[in-house]
């Protein structure tokens, strides 16, 4: 299955990986293999993660305040990797 990233996406979860990489050595790496994760579950079963819109889902990390908002379309469309506890609909207008 293909996965395409919008490029806000791609630089949300960049600078989480960053701050969270500032705060402590290692923990940024901890972030990216908990998006990986999420990523590898969006990938296999897409249609399990409740609906914030028509079409786009949210799957949450783990162990991190984030969550990854998709479409699946014959592919993973990766709107945003957006933090639980800020502007929760700021990424609206990616769709």
């Amino acid at each position: 299955m293909t996965t395409r990233w919008h490029p806000s996406a791609r630089a949300e979860a960049d600078a989480a990986a960053a701050f969270y990489q500032a705060k402590r050595p290692g923990l940024g790496r901890r972030f990216l293999d908990s998006l990986q994760d999420a990523l590898g579950r969006v990938e296999t079963r897409p249609g399990i993660y409740p609906e914030l819109a028509p079409e786009v889902r949210k799957c949450r990390l783990k162990t991190f305040p984030y969550a990854v908002i998709f479409r699946a379309n014959g592919g993973i469309d990766i709107i945003a990797v957006m933090h639980l506890r800020r502007e929760p609909g700021y990424w609206k207008d990616r769709c």
